[in-house]
């Protein structure tokens, strides 16, 4: 079975702790490690930010951001499992502005590229999103906005599957 939600806010900073928060909190029925919540939640707060900062950057009235996830839940299946039943699976999220848009996606991902360089940014925020994440893509059209698709694996994984590239479902 797969659950889903979807969340729509408005791209202003003090929404930036919510959004994290709301799917840190979606992620719970995975029943994640400490360091997998905090990973979640630190590349949420990377992409959410990234909106804010940069997408937006000029202002407007009706600027928003619309957050989606899924969880792709996955059998156990082990001989070495006590719990029958016991749960793993996918956490999907995607993360869309309808912002300026990125002119150069293959550069704006370069660690340290910065379109606001005289400000106190580092340019990291795709390459932490990347870090944290086992899948990552990032989608943009000029004037039209991006979408930042994520997922991360939870749970007990064995060497082979840790190891797959999740690239294919991260665009799916």
């Amino acid at each position: 079975m797969e659950n889903y939600m979807k969340l729509e806010l408005l791209a202003v900073s003090e929404n930036e702790s919510f959004a994290r928060s709301a799917v840190a909190a979606f992620a719970l029925s995975l029943n994640p490690t400490l360091t997998e919540l905090s990973d979640i939640k630190t590349a949420v707060s990377e992409a959410v930010t990234n909106c804010i900062v940069h997408a937006y950057a000029n202002g407007g009235e009706n600027n928003r951001i619309i957050i989606n996830c899924k969880i792709e839940k996955a059998p156990v299946y082990s001989p070495f499992s006590e719990m029958e039943g016991e749960r793993r699976g996918i956490l999907h999220i995607e993360i869309t502005d309808f912002g300026c848009g990125i002119d150069n996606v293959e550069q704006a991902l370069t660690p340290f590229y910065t379109t606001l360089a005289g400000e106190e940014r580092s340019g990291m925020g795709f390459t932490i999103m990347q870090t944290f994440m086992d899948g990552f893509s990032v989608e943009s059209k000029k004037d039209a906005g991006t979408v930042v698709r994520m997922l991360r694996k939870i749970g007990a994984w064995d060497k082979e599957e840790q190891n797959a590239d999740v690239r294919e479902r991260v665009d799916a």
